[in-house]
């Protein structure tokens, strides 16, 4: 804290003091004997206190608008300052009795350490309250200036907390301004104005204000592991593992050395001292022993293993092509890593419903919560880089067995239209298709041989081409639906082998999930007449069945590139479709 704001805050307090004293005093003696304390305690008053007697002086909107505006950093918060001043019938927030209260101190101290938060302090120190308090203790004899200088400093405070909270609870980057980023999650609808009252202790709240909390644990373990690797980096990062390195469990290799530094920390590679000398481990027949240290040991392969794990890679043990290159990833570019994922976190709504489903496209992963607690997750697979999955959250409200799937016209364009031109009937006969006009149970055929497909264009394409209930089915036996303009929606799909891929982007956007009966009978548990039997018999009678949930289900789906796990184990992912990237550009400009 500032010398200076530590000087007025201690005055401050012991006013405070010395007014409680005269208080105490003169109600324990006679009427001769308080006038008598009264004015020894007035002589020793210090001047401040007597100077500081009158009203507190008011604000009002013009006042505020027109501070604010000559600050370029505060334009945007004029809004939350007026709700806040407002509210308060443009009394001032800061100072009680002429006095600033303790929180005043306390935010300028945290925005002093705004670089945990992955954000720049200098961004938020806009105002240098240095000479403001000066010349407020110089005008205690001057009611006007003081009045003047009191309204200047409670606003410039107001301004300096929105500012800084506006990025820190909404972020600093708004994801609807910037394409390539590709967010439409429903935003934080945390209101600034109300946050600054709670911080204030002028109104309850359930979030931590306070004390300037998160409003996420996510948040909080990402802010624990970027000062940790902050920590390694200023000590000299980690160590590059030689490139075109290749080792099986089992080899040696000098590089060796290197990746056990890499993996299981500086000290793993300390060199062995003349008492504890290198023990020679034996390898091939004919080649000469090894050093332990260069062994490729059983320690080390699990390390690797681990490493592999958390990095979304297979898990086998050996060390080269993607594992290498992950290994290799400089500490600073996962430090951005870091902090592009904790401004994400500032998208996101300050509180998750009690259960929903969350799908994080970079871990390829469904996870199903319940009463705040994750009841089970499965595998998903996601859109290809071209047919990227979109970011965005809404409310499940159908469960359907047997689906017919709606082919996209973008698949007819680019992949059926030679076939179908070719041989219309034939092409849709062997891939159990079928042309139909309307929808649902008025939906009726339409002759394949009357639509001209070598010239069909979008515009003029008023039917729909589905494949039926059955075994080839897209979507499989079960499809989750939650309208969105995307036509985006969780479904099964016939090709289970793909789960087996640690890398799974093949959909053309929707997200296919490796237990569909299991989410069914889940979502569908407090539906009378849907058990496990019921669902099983729907999706063998081939009939597309709409079954509506007893409550609507938020789903959102997210892009997570890093995030750190109940055990506190740090996980990365690569940025499959360029947001990161994307992020980076606006974030570290």
């Amino acid at each position: 804290m500032n010398p200076s704001y530590r000087s007025f805050f201690r005055t401050s307090f012991g006013i405070w003091l010395l007014a409680l004293f005269v208080l105490t005093a003169t109600a324990s003696c006679s009427q001769d004997q308080q006038d008598r304390v009264k004015q020894g305690m007035q002589a020793a008053l210090p001047d401040a206190l007597t100077r500081a007697a009158g009203p507190q002086p008011t604000l009002d909107s013009i006042y505020i608008v027109r501070y604010m505006n000559t600050e370029p950093r505060f334009k945007d918060q004029i809004d939350w300052a007026k709700k806040f001043y407002k509210a308060r019938e443009f009394k001032l927030g800061w100072f009680r009795d002429h006095e600033l209260v303790p929180q005043a101190e306390t935010m300028l101290g945290v925005i002093g350490k705004a670089a945990d938060e992955g954000l720049n302090p200098k961004d938020y120190q806009v105002v240098n309250f240095d000479p403001l308090l000066k010349e407020l203790e110089a005008a205690r004899n001057d009611t006007t200036r003081r009045s003047e200088l009191e309204k200047k400093i409670d606003v410039a405070l107001s301004a300096t907390y929105f500012n800084y909270a506006s990025d820190f609870y909404r972020g600093t980057v708004d994801p609807r301004a910037v394409k390539s980023i590709d967010w439409d999650v429903k935003r934080n609808k945390v209101k600034l104005h109300k946050a600054l009252m709670t911080i204030l202790k002028e109104r309850e709240s359930t979030y931590g204000y306070y004390d300037f909390e998160p409003l996420h644990s996510e948040y909080d373990r990402l802010k624990k592991v970027l000062s940790d690797y902050r920590e390694m980096e200023r000590k000299g990062g980690w160590p590059a593992i030689p490139a075109g390195t290749s080792l099986k469990p089992g080899a040696s290799s000098p590089a060796v050395a290197a990746l056990r530094g890499r993996l299981l920390g500086p000290e793993a590679t300390a060199p062995v001292s003349a008492e504890t000398p290198a023990v020679a481990v034996a390898n091939k027949p004919g080649q000469p022993a090894a050093p332990v240290a260069q062994k490729y040991d059983a320690e080390l392969f699990a390390a690797v293993k681990e490493f592999q794990r958390l990095n979304g890679l297979k898990p086998d043990g050996v060390v080269g092509g993607e594992t290498l290159r992950e290994l290799n990833v400089p500490l600073g570019q996962r430090i951005q890593q870091i902090m592009m994922n904790m401004e994400r976190w500032r998208w996101i709504p300050k509180k998750f419903e009690p259960d929903y489903l969350l799908v994080n496209i970079p871990e390829y992963k469904l996870h199903v919560v319940e009463d705040g607690k994750e009841a089970f997750n499965m595998p998903v697979i996601v859109g290809k880089r071209l047919n990227a999955t979109p970011i965005f959250s809404d409310k499940v409200e159908f469960v359907v067995m047997a689906p017919y799937w709606n082919v996209p016209f973008s698949i007819i364009d680019k992949e059926l239209r030679p076939k179908l031109a070719a041989n219309p009937q034939g092409t849709l006969d062997r891939l159990d298709m079928e042309v139909v006009k309307g929808w649902g149970a008025k939906a009726t055929p339409v002759d394949a041989s009357s639509i001209d497909w070598a010239n069909l264009e979008q515009k003029d394409w008023k039917y729909t081409l589905r494949r039926r209930p059955g075994p080839k089915n897209d979507l499989g036996n079960v499809k989750f639906i939650f309208p969105n303009s995307n036509d985006i929606y969780l479904h099964d799909t016939p090709n289970d082998e793909l789960f087996s891929q640690t890398k799974r982007g093949f959909s053309h956007g929707c997200v296919r999930v490796a237990e569909p009966l299991r989410l069914a009978e889940y979502l569908l548990r407090n539906k009378a007449g849907w058990d496990e039997q019921a669902i099983t018999d729907a999706i063998a009678a081939r009939e597309e069945k709409y079954v509506t949930l007893p409550e609507k289900l938020p789903v959102y789906l997210v892009y997570f590139t890093t995030w750190v796990d109940d055990d506190g184990k740090v996980h990365f992912r690569d940025d499959i479709y360029g947001h990161d990237k994307a992020l980076a550009k606006e974030y570290f400009n």
